[in-house]
């Protein structure tokens, strides 16, 4: 299921849609690299394609992610 999650970027408040098994996986990478969600969120953010829409670029963070730990190696930072 697809659920709308809002958050602070840059002062504005936002908000993009994510299923449950993206935002479960964006919550444990964040708690893994010792940061808040919103700081990951922001993170994504400044570094996602101007013609990517957050919701996109959150799902391409975490997928590349489980590649890169499927395949041993380290994670890029964004």
């Amino acid at each position: 299921m697809i659920r709308k999650h809002s958050i602070t970027l840059h002062g504005h408040r936002t908000s993009f849609s994510l299923e449950e098994a993206f935002w479960d996986e964006l919550n444990a990478i964040a708690a893994e690299r010792q940061i808040p969600l919103a700081a990951l969120v922001v993170e994504i953010d400044e570094n996602r394609d101007p013609r990517t829409n957050l919701s996109s670029a959150a799902r391409l963070y975490v997928l590349a992610r489980l590649k890169a730990a499927a395949h041993g190696a380290e994670p890029a930072q964004t």
